[in-house]
């Protein structure tokens, strides 16, 4: 069994959990749950959502350079005009379907981290994608960035980090512990299990350690269980499900989800309900936009913006949720010129955006010249470790450097 499959997690009545266990194992048994512990709620502790735009967002259509000549030079048709935009400043604008990111960033509450990437970018979906979701430019290792993070901060408990969707992505993946993934669309744990798992929940205070952390896990299981259940869909599909080529997604997902509001709901009432989780992950498919792609990102922009606009919304009318940090980015950015197509091909660099009350609102980083460039692509101003090391020390609570292979260098916006 490969490394991958031997982290995977098993759905059990829609809610799905475990760990790498010695000898390669993974199952919903016992083992999991006396290594899986309990745990009571973030408290004080800031939570990070993270969000994935499969498929390789255009940053240059949506941090747009409109002022830029040479923006209009190399788009022809696909450029927008200045007026078009929403400005921020510095001759650039956002997409004009990301008005709720525009009051964000009026409010100081958004931080737009610019040309950013890793050393010696790739244009393969599969292997830039891996890339950031190991944090590991130089080669490939066993493990994701925040399944490390578990490994050295989540104390074994894999229900620290909850992905929403079918499968658990390899960013979730620790070498001793893996994250927990909720299935949008599954059943509620049946009524006799948890009356079954909330009876052998009750130990007393008296007994074995480890009999101890079984019933604890249990009522956690029940718990978890309770909270994801009233957010799930009845009449929709599961975003992690494959979607019909005819749906009106006009762009490739290359491994994305849809319903990404749904998907936000259920972390929304995990927050409101104390849920122990300190990260998540969500995605949204649909950005490999090679061709006409003026309509179809527009449109999967203003869904972004709608959906994490009106999550952060909901979750500062709490305390927890006035501690959550959002971050979007995509696995690459597209190049400056566009195609015969009316689209554009993979690039490199692209913005990445977060979002939140605890956020230094601005820009972060350079932008990537347009006359400038790299074998026809942008050239890469940020690191993406930078975002990342940012991201755990300023919402994780942890020394970067433990999880980023020494990389410790973080930016201002937290």
């Amino acid at each position: 069994m490969d490394t991958w499959s031997r982290r995977k997690f098993l759905t059990a009545s829609g809610v799905a959990g475990g760990v790498a266990l010695a000898g390669g194992a993974t199952a919903w048994g016992v083992n999991e749950l006396l290594a899986t512990g309990s745990s009571g709620g973030t408290g004080d502790a800031s939570t990070l959502v993270l969000v994935t735009l499969y498929g390789g967002n255009d940053g240059l259509n949506t941090l747009v350079p409109a002022a830029d000549s040479h923006y209009r030079d190399l788009r022809g048709d696909l450029a927008y005009d200045e007026d078009e935009l929403l400005p921020l400043g510095e001759g650039l604008g956002l997409n004009p379907g990301m008005k709720g990111l525009k009051k964000l960033w009026d409010d100081k509450r958004l931080a737009v981290v610019r040309g950013v990437s890793y050393p010696k970018p790739d244009h393969s979906h599969f292997r830039s994608m891996a890339i950031w979701q190991t944090a590991s430019p130089s080669g490939p290792v066993p493990s994701g960035w925040l399944g490390r993070w578990l490994d050295h901060e989540g104390g074994g408990d894999p229900l620290k980090a909850v992905s929403v969707g079918a499968t658990l992505p390899p960013l979730m993946a620790g070498e001793t512990t893996a994250g927990a993934a909720v299935r949008l669309g599954g059943r509620k744990l049946p009524d006799a299990w948890q009356r079954a798992c909330s009876e052998l929940a009750r130990v007393d205070g008296e007994a074995h350690p480890l009999l101890r952390r079984a019933g604890a896990s249990l009522a956690e299981l029940t718990k978890v269980s309770a909270a994801f259940d009233g957010s799930r869909k009845t009449d929709r599909e599961d975003p992690g499900e494959p979607r019909d080529e005819d749906d009106g997604n006009d762009g490739a997902s290359a491994g994305g989800q849809g319903e990404l509001g749904a998907q936000l709901d259920v972390v929304a009432k995990a927050i409101e309900s104390g849920v122990s989780t300190r990260a998540y992950s969500v995605s949204l498919g649909g950005f490999d936009t090679h061709a006409n792609e003026k309509a179809t990102q527009s449109r999967l922009l203003g869904q972004l913006d709608q959906d994490l606009t009106a999550f952060l919304e909901r979750v500062r009318k709490t305390a927890a949720g006035r501690k959550v940090v959002v971050a979007v980015y995509s696995e690459f950015g597209r190049r400056p010129k566009a195609n015969a197509n009316q689209g554009t091909d993979h690039g490199t660099a692209g913005p990445v955006f977060v979002l939140g009350d605890p956020v230094n609102g601005g820009f972060y980083g350079d932008q990537p010249s347009l006359t400038d460039l790299t074998d026809d692509d942008l050239r890469v101003t940020t690191d993406f470790r930078d975002v990342y090391a940012t991201l755990l020390r300023g919402v994780l609570d942890t020394d970067p450097g433990k999880v980023l292979d020494g990389h410790d260098t973080t930016l201002a916006f937290l």
